[in-house]
């Protein structure tokens, strides 16, 4: 018999979408650069060596996110930490919205996601660089 979904992903991101802010690829685009925001990238790593990344962007894979923000994980990340601005993105604006509230309802603040994510970032003109990968010797 199958499992019936009690709530399915549109439902989820409405409610993500109604609690967090949302960014037009224009505000964050205005946003970028600026030494108080911290744009963090949640595409997987295959993602970002396929089509490049936002250049100063924070990779959090977004598996890893929770684990990355709470200062009492031993994964804890210290720029999660820091008194700033934190604007996620994926590659369409879904995973992000869903990460972003989560962030906020861990205490996380203030946060953002963007509108249409890196692919309409790219799309615009947003400023963009390639991918290397950070391998340990």
């Amino acid at each position: 018999m199958p499992q019936t979904i009690t709530k399915g992903y549109k439902a989820l991101l409405e409610e993500a979408n109604n609690e967090v802010k949302t960014l037009t690829i224009e505000e964050a685009k205005a946003l970028h650069g600026h030494a108080d925001v911290v744009f963090v990238d949640l595409r997987d790593p295959r993602e970002l060596e396929r089509e490049g990344k936002v250049p100063g962007a924070f990779h959090c894979p977004r598996g890893m996110l929770e684990f990355w923000i709470d200062p009492e994980s031993p994964y804890a990340k210290p720029i999660f930490q820091e008194d700033k601005q934190f604007v996620f993105f994926c590659a369409g604006g879904l995973r992000s919205a869903l990460s972003a509230q989560t962030a906020q309802r861990m205490g996380l603040k203030p946060v953002a996601h963007v509108e249409g994510g890196y692919g309409a970032w790219k799309k615009t003109g947003g400023p963009t660089e390639e991918w290397v990968a950070k391998h340990k010797a």
